[in-house]
């Protein structure tokens, strides 16, 4: 079976059932950007607790379904203009990008794009540079063009490596800038909007594989996390090799991450053994079923 790694994936909002249908698929494994939930947030405790839930019960849950989880961390644009909460949120994140499966910070960038929001973009990407940690990047659903342009002047305003960096949310507009740098490019694959699989594979066509990166993005909205695997068939269809299908589909993500010193990818073609015996803080993944030992 082909392996996948989904790079990109808001697995808090997800069930188990996802877990079990995305490891049927071959996914062995996920990283998760922390991101907004629908509610901003009101209070520093709210944020603290969601940070814990990142590299602490999901990194379990995803385990007990035989699935390496790793995570991002940042303060989303989408939570960035509220200035007060915004500091107190980037007093503490330093103490969670020390974390070992903590391989990024992200999701980070702009959604209005007002200066309040690049502020903490640029003071996120002077924290990057700090751990030496690779950096998520989203692009914004508005003005997407002019959002593109000025996220790439940041990076080379601040100094970070732009081999460190990858730009998310792209599309056939937004590509064609980053290709002209030396960033990653992710595209999310969604149902209906933002990415399809067949125009991800006919970006492959015309730009080639390297440096691409392809996530579902599944969140609490109208998303699939199974959307990496589907795009695999869609590239195998369409003529591309399973080499092909390998490299863009797992080694990519793996190697762009792995930057961070903190995954490695020969581990990560093999699904973590299971054993749902195990707790987490005296709580289990089930509800009462027989627990699965592998």
């Amino acid at each position: 079976m082909t392996v996948y790694f989904d790079p990109h994936i808001h697995m808090i909002s997800r069930t188990t059932d996802d877990y079990q249908n995305m490891a049927a698929e071959g996914i062995t494994g996920v990283i998760e950007p922390a991101f907004w939930q629908g509610q901003v947030r009101t209070s520093l405790g709210s944020f603290i607790d969601y940070f814990d839930s990142l590299i602490g019960w999901e990194r379990f849950r995803a385990s007990q379904f035989g699935i390496h989880h790793f995570c991002t961390m940042g303060l989303n644009p989408k939570e960035a203009n509220d200035k007060g909460l915004a500091d107190e949120v980037l007093a503490v994140l330093p103490r969670y990008l020390a974390k070992d499966g903590v391989v990024a910070v992200g999701e980070i960038g702009y959604d209005d794009i007002t200066p309040q929001e690049e502020l903490c973009f640029a003071t996120q990407l002077e924290l990057a540079k700090e751990f030496e940690l690779p950096v998520l990047v989203h692009t914004p659903h508005r003005d997407k063009i002019g959002g593109t342009k000025r996220t790439l002047a940041l990076i080379r305003e601040v100094g970070v490596k732009e081999s460190m960096v990858v730009v998310d949310h792209l599309n056939e507009l937004t590509l064609p800038l980053v290709l002209e740098t030396e960033c990653w490019r992710g595209h999310s694959i969604y149902p209906d909007t933002k990415m399809s699989e067949q125009r991800m594979v006919a970006l492959l066509k015309q730009y080639g594989t390297d440096k691409m990166i392809v996530n579902s993005a599944a969140d609490w909205g109208v998303s699939d996390p199974l959307k990496v695997p589907k795009t695999g068939r869609a590239m195998l269809d369409a003529g591309f090799s399973t080499k092909d299908v390998e490299k863009v589909l797992f080694d990519n993500p793996i190697d762009f991450f792995s930057q961070s010193g903190r995954m490695q990818k020969e581990p990560l073609r093999t699904p973590l053994p299971i054993d749902q015996r195990r707790l987490w803080q005296e709580n289990s993944a089930l509800r009462g079923q027989n627990p699965v030992v592998q």
